[in-house]
């Protein structure tokens, strides 16, 4: 164990003790000089048991390396200890930083140092060590008989050398038997004093030991590793705390007026054998992590997408918490880099619970995967291990398994572990450096309980003992999520957006979510694809003048699928015009390219095909030659054959026979294919039903079947490594056996790498768990089983179709996997029926009956929809399967039935169409836009809200731009923003629309941006320009921007927290706002303050006809400086100032003033503070009141039978 550096806390000419005082301090020369007696039974100098219990004072440790306890147990058994008297001094530094020189304990400067061969045997005392374990065999074994006396001294004497001279004065601070102790040592002159004096610490406290996660498990005191790649003397003092030394007790120090001085910090290193394992950690996650897909790689193949900070917000009185959805100009102003993820904003303290969202192929695996890399390679200091647990792991359900274990074993990416109990227990130590990601969390199939408590016995059994091997990998993430488990480390966890993230907002400190590609980085990918220079210029080029293909790859996992099919695209015109039109061209170029490079059968199953194929021709040609024979022999009759015909005759035979061999072959191979392709499409369809990538095992697949997935790419097998660690001294020749075994392949094939992939051991039973490897195409391949399997009857395909009625359409959302079925299932019903001759087994006829059955159900079914009662999202899906139909044709045709679907819907859609709250992703821009025009053709306009759907500026332009569109909302801060390119780019025309559309009436902010937004935008109305640079009115703008003329409505609902902070702004817009005829404040925590500056804009709100004032701690004073406002608006008819606290005053003020206010017809002055009196006064002044309706006043302060009188005096004074 590492003792206590005392070297910073000897005084400065005091003297200096002599370097080994092992002689000096045990019992046979103290009797000599002190009573023995006194010494060893004072409680102040003999504090054994406080040490044990005391646990505030440091005391340095650090783990045992295997090497030196072995050393330790040698010296124990040959009773041979290290008793130098003097040895010279090498610098601390020195000491510190130089790895060649074998590791010594440090020698302690203070009284009480054990250095004897009996003191030496005494077990040394850590932080936090229970005094209830039992040592260790080794312990014992070195442990002596006979316990020795040893003085013990309490952890606060400090040991200081007064020099005999008249300049020092011994002075008695504390209570001791013997006070001072003076030790004639040899060869000096004079006898040394030594003065125990106690440190200025307070009292010793019982401590939990240092975030272990069980009560009876001790962990190691918390080490202050240096980061990794920076493990020097300099870089480890300064992540360690500083110590500061004791004060004297002869010079009073005052902490306000000085600080103490420094003491050099405690340096504990990690042991070697666990740098051993980081560094291989690192080294084999480098190795691991390099491979995106086949034939890509991220060190020269990867984007970095962009991430931005999404914020989250309690709506009104909800517990609940959500997700703002923001403008694109806010989401460009959130934006982060990959290394601040893990950074506090504005200097906050780091954050420990991190939410990374993001939707289907956006890319958050291949961003975990970089960051493991990045950690690889030293980007993240703080962190000492990174473990990534996936979700796929949850199958695992037997309870077998311990934290130790989930980490070092079940954990992707982790290497063997040559001693498990020594990186565990520094995990222990240290959870404050380690970095757990959870992937894959959306699949996470009861993620629900996960966060639900825990029973009471269970947390007790995870927190006593987590090296105990019964748990679960269930019980085992759910106790880290909810902090049972290493409270102190930082967890990144990945979601989808929708499902799973709002259970978890309750507990993140920071939710990212990824943007997806601009298409700046999608020129960026593509120029890495393509290495050819002449290839990526026509791809470049080919993606350009496809809109539709170039919009999905703002998603990067579509982005790649895109690049396979212009890869090997000839022509522009053979491009996909749909996503269905995508994947299908995806998958047959992966068949094909399997077909080329395994069109040669096995040994054995090539010989048998040839006997097969052999014995066809034969008996199908043996007519043919006994023709041939027969007219032969004829001839021969006739005349003498010539060698030559002959020779002809024997070649004439051969080609026939190759003819034929190659056209049964042929309809082998085609049948074949159709048999995979039936089986993968039902395999996939039973994965998207179980809402899963998971692939059912309880279908029987062949060993052909598994290579043709892996081969193509289309499968993925998850490893899943359940046995133990290697431990000490079993790994010679070992662990090599549980590396993950990336998938490789050649360029083209869909690998996505997830986890801990080995497609060489398919067949290795439970240990492996079969993934589809690319959720579009398993989508894909399951809109193909229910569009064209024999096994689905119309019956069930109809029940699969969306917006479905009843119970089923009121289920919970689905994954995004069951609507790409759904879209492609409609898809491939209008697609070419020439393309999808691959695809089944029916004949011609029966193919064609059976789609034309199919699609007059899906016409009906989308025909039949009430279009007014779908939800804003059903609308949007409805646009993608009606594009879906009607595109899907590779020359740009359309059949009768795709287009009559689409003016269906055009002609039925409601002329408000708001997508308030859908998110709005640039490919959903493209389906509404070809729905929208079609309407426009039918003559029909619309009114489109797109606020709070994140839609980006360019989409925004694009709708807005239509000309069928009369109206449009949106983020006001990204219409400034599209008013400003348009400026820019002179399109004047455009802008002019652009101004005149755009209406924010009725306008509810409830968050903090809406409040700035709105006041940008009433400074634009007020100056008439869009910038301040700018000297000339603008035109556009010369009569101020039409849609704050507009605004008659404003709500206020920030609530109690946020509404105080954006007040100020508001007040100072509120003037601009002329035509505001509704001003809703309730619950905004205005205050008198508040109120007054209320007051003084309300004097330019002439047309303001409803004032709600409820719930504002609005007082009399703050009533008085209102009233002289309110008298004074025209046209004011209903005033709330419910649950206030005005009392009699007030009450008399509003009755003074309610006379004059001619247009006022309702008043609630509900639950204040006034009493009969103020009550009466209203009453009075009521009746001078002719307009008004309705007076509402009650609260518990006026008694029941006063009110009773004045209701019974006047009927519009009302209870409720």
């Amino acid at each position: 164990m590492k003792e206590l550096d005392q070297e910073a806390c000897i005084f400065p000419d005091l003297g200096e003790l002599p370097d080994d005082l092992s002689e000096f301090l045990n019992e046979e020369y103290l009797v000599k000089i002190v009573d023995t007696d006194v010494l060893f039974g004072d409680p102040w100098l003999n504090c054994e048991d406080e040490l044990n219990n005391c646990s505030d004072i440091p005391m340095a440790t650090e783990l045992p390396s295997p090497d030196s306890h072995q050393q330790k147990q040698k010296n124990k058994l040959t009773g041979n200890t290290s008793n130098r008297r003097k040895r010279p001094r090498v610098p601390r530094s020195q000491r510190c930083t130089d790895e060649n020189t074998p590791s010594r304990p440090k020698r302690q400067r203070a009284a009480g140092r054990p250095k004897t061969k009996e003191v030496q045997a005494e077990p040394a005392v850590t932080q936090g060590t229970d005094t209830g374990s039992e040592p260790s065999a080794g312990e014992m074994a070195g442990l002596s008989t006979t316990p020795p006396r040893i003085l013990h001294f309490h952890p606060s004497i400090q040991f200081i050398t007064i020099p005999d001279s008249p300049g020092y004065q011994v002075v008695q601070t504390v209570r001791l038997s013997p006070p001072v102790i003076r030790l004639p040592l040899p060869n000096t002159a004079a006898a040394p004093t030594y003065i125990l004096v106690p440190a200025a610490t307070s009292p010793c406290k019982r401590q939990v030991p240092p975030l272990s996660p069980e009560d009876g498990a001790v962990a190691p005191v918390c080490m202050s590793s240096s980061p990794p790649g920076s493990l020097s003397d300099t870089a480890s003092k300064a992540m360690s705390p500083t110590c500061a030394s004791p004060l004297s007790p002869s010079i009073e120090m005052s902490a306000c007026k000085e600080s103490p001085l420094p003491q050099s910090p405690t340096v504990l290193d990690i042991p070697q054998v666990v740098k051993d394992y980081i560094q291989e950690a690192k080294t084999h996650m480098s190795q691991t992590c390099q491979d995106m897909e086949a034939g890509l790689s991220l060190s020269s193949h990867y984007v970095d997408v962009q991430l931005s900070q999404r914020a989250i917000f309690r709506p009104g009185k909800s517990t609940n918490k959500e997700l703002v959805i923001m403008g694109d100009t806010d989401r460009q102003k959130s934006l982060l880099g990959q290394s601040q993820i893990f950074e506090g904003s504005n200097g906050d303290k780091p954050k420990h619970y991190i939410l990374l969202l993001g939707n289907v192929g956006m890319g958050k695996t291949t961003l975990i995967r970089k960051l493991c890399l990045d950690w690889s390679r030293d980007c993240f200091p703080q962190f000492d291990f990174v473990f990534l647990l996936d979700g796929k792991a949850l199958t695992l359900t037997e309870p077998t398994y311990s934290l130790q274990t989930l980490l070092l074993n079940v954990s992707s990416f982790a290497p063997p572990c040559m001693d498990p109990e020594a990186v565990f227990a520094q995990i222990l130590a240290a959870p404050k450096r380690v970095l757990i990601i959870f992937d894959g969390f959306d699949e996470l199939r009861a993620y629900e309980t996960l966060l639900q408590t825990q029973e009471k016995d269970l947390v007790t059994s995870l927190q006593r003992d987590s090296k105990s091997q019964t748990y679960t990998v269930r019980q085992l993430y759910s106790a880290i999520l909810q902090r049972v488990l290493l409270p102190g480390c930082t967890l990144l966890l990945s979601t989808r957006p929708r499902s799973t993230a709002g259970q978890l907002l309750r507990r993140t400190d920071s939710c990212l979510e990824v943007c997806g590609f601009t298409p700046t980085e999608i020129e960026t990918y593509l120029s890495q694809y393509f290495t050819d220079p002449v290839l990526r210029a026509s791809a470049l080029d080919c993606l350009k003048n496809c809109s539709y293909l170039q919009l999905l790859c703002w998603n990067p996992g579509l982005c790649r699928l895109v690049c396979l099919v212009l890869e090997q695209s000839n022509s522009l015109e053979a491009l996909p015009r749909t996503l269905t039109g995508l994947c299908h061209q995806v998958l047959r170029l992966i068949m094909e390219k399997d077909s080329k490079t395994h069109s040669q059968p096995e040994p054995e199953t090539q010989k048998s095909v040839q006997e097969d194929s052999q014995a066809q021709i034969s008996s199908s040609s043996q007519v043919k030659r006994c023709h041939r024979n027969a007219k032969s022999t004829s001839r021969a009759q006739g005349r003498t054959g010539t060698q030559r015909t002959r020779r002809a005759r024997k070649r004439e035979k051969e080609e026939e026979d190759e003819e034929e061999m190659k056209s049964v072959a042929g309809e082998a191979g085609t049948t074949e294919e159709r048999e995979l392709l039936s089986l993968l499409s039902s395999l996939a369809w039973d994965s998207v039903k179980a809402n899963s990538s998971i692939i059912n095992t309880g279908r029987t697949m062949s060993a052909k079947f598994k290579a043709f997935g892996h081969r193509t790419g289309l499968f993925l097998s998850y490893h899943l490594r359940t046995r133990q660690a290697v431990s000490s001294g079993e790994r010679n020749g070992g662990g090599s056996e549980d590396r993950e075994e990336t998938g490789r392949g050649q360029k083209g094939e869909i690998r996505g790498n997830k986890g801990r992939m080995d497609i060489e051991n398919t067949d290795a039973g439970d240990d492996h768990i079969l993934l589809w490897a690319n959720p579009f195409l398993q989508s894909y391949l399951a809109g193909l089983h229910l569009s064209l399997s024999r096994t689905v009857s119309d019956r069930a395909f109809l029940q699969t179709l969306p917006f479905q009625s009843g119970p089923k359409g009121r289920r919970r959302p689905q994954r995004e996997e069951l609507e790409f079925t759904q879209r492609f299932a409609v898809g491939l019903l209008f697609h070419s029926r020439t393309e999808l001759q691959r695809l089944h087994s029916y004949t011609e006829t029966a193919f064609r009956h059976m789609v034309v059955g199919k699609q007059a159900l899906v016409t009906k079914h989308l025909e039949g929809l009430s279009h007014a009662d779908l939800s804003p999202a059903q609308v949007l899906e409805a646009c993608h399967y009606v594009y879906e139909a009607s595109a899907t044709h590779a020359d740009g045709s359309s059949d009768r039935g795709s287009t009559h679907l689409v003016a269906h819907l055009a002609a039925n859609l409601p002329e408000v169409l708001t997508f308030h709250g859908v998110p709005l992703n640039p490919s959903d821009v493209f389906a509404l836009q070809n729905v929208l025009e079609r309407g426009g053709s039918e003559g029909r306009s619309f009114c489109l809200d797109l606020e709070d759907s994140g839609i980006h500026i360019s989409g925004l332009r694009t709708l807005m731009g239509l000309n069928n569109i009369n109206t449009y909302r949106a983020c006001i801060a990204d219409v400034i923003s599209l008013w400003e390119q348009l400026e820019q780019n002179g399109e004047e025309g455009l802008r002019e629309g652009a101004v005149s559309k755009f209406k924010i009436h009725p306008l509810k902010a409830t968050q903090v941006c809406h409040i700035e937004h709105l006041a940008k935008l009433v400074n634009i109305h007020m100056r008439k320009r869009l910038s301040d640079s700018s000297s000339q009115l603008d035109s556009i703008l010369a009569e101020g921007v039409p849609a704050v003329k507009e605004l008659h409505k404003l709500e206020f609902e920030l609530g109690p927290e946020n509404g105080p902070l954006t007040l100020p702004k508001l007040w100072e817009l509120l003037p601009g706002l002329h035509n505001l005829q509704h001003l809703d404040l309730e619950n905004s925590k205005i205050g008198d303050k508040g109120a007054e500056k209320l007051a003084d804009a309300l004097v330019s709100l002439n047309f303001l006809e409803v004032l709600n004032l409820s719930q504002n701690c609005i007082g009399d004073q703050a009533v008085k400086k209102l009233a002289a406002t309110l008298r004074d608006l025209p046209k004011l008819h209903c005033l709330s100032l419910y649950s206030n606290v005005i009392s009699d005053e007030g009450a008399e003020t509003l009755a003074a003033v309610l006379p004059h206010m001619a247009s006022l017809t309702n008043l609630d002055v509900k639950y204040n503070k006034l009493t009969d009196v103020g009550a009466q006064s209203l009453g009075v002044s009521l009746r001078s009141c002719t307009k008004m309706k309705t007076l509402r006043m009650w609260n518990q302060c006026i008694p029941y039978r006063v009110f009773e009188r004045l209701q019974q005096q006047d009927n519009r004074i009302l209870w409720h």
